[in-house]
């Protein structure tokens, strides 16, 4: 049976430079997307949360003092456009080698937890997909978890793909 694209359920993929998300989304397209053809369950959204430079204005702290100030935020927020045009184009160039054609990719300055639920509920997708980072108890607490903030707040599953450890 096969569905048009208006009566496709969407799922939101979020990606970043990490090895982590890009197995995610070989691993969503293998098992989504490829065996399907034109009749995937799904319309395919990829979202690449873009920071805000974040640069301190002020003194540096070292073995000699660096002033840094509004000067610099050009070249942070050039480095930063770069970096999400690598990742964008590097998703493109998965859905091409697995024949995926048509996902809509998206950069989306700020936040990646609210980049990530705000593009659920702008897209009405049904599924959320986030690669795993791997990080244990201690690091979560200190540094935050994407996928624990979305897992509260997204309007939707949210499905956790996680990177086989490699065999030593």
């Amino acid at each position: 049976m096969s569905s048009s694209s208006s009566e496709k359920r969407v799922m939101v993929l979020a990606m970043d430079q990490t090895e982590n998300s890009q197995y995610a989304l070989e691993w969503s397209l293998d098992h989504f997307f490829t065996p399907f053809g034109s009749d995937a369950p799904f319309d395919l959204v990829i979202v690449y949360a873009k920071p805000f430079p974040s640069v301190p204005i002020g003194t540096v702290a070292g073995p000699t003092p660096v002033a840094i100030g509004p000067e610099i935020f050009p070249a942070v927020d050039l480095e930063l456009k770069l970096v999400a045009d690598q990742v964008t184009e590097k998703a493109k160039q998965i859905c091409t080698s697995k024949s995926v054609h048509g996902a809509l990719v998206e950069i989306v300055e700020g936040d990646a937890r609210n980049v990530l639920c705000d593009a659920v509920d702008r897209h009405r997708a049904s599924l959320l997909v986030l690669g795993s980072r791997g990080y244990g108890a201690i690091k979560r607490v200190v540094l935050g978890s994407v996928s624990d903030h979305c897992t509260h707040h997204a309007h939707c599953s949210v499905m956790i793909v996680k990177k086989p450890k490699s065999k030593k």
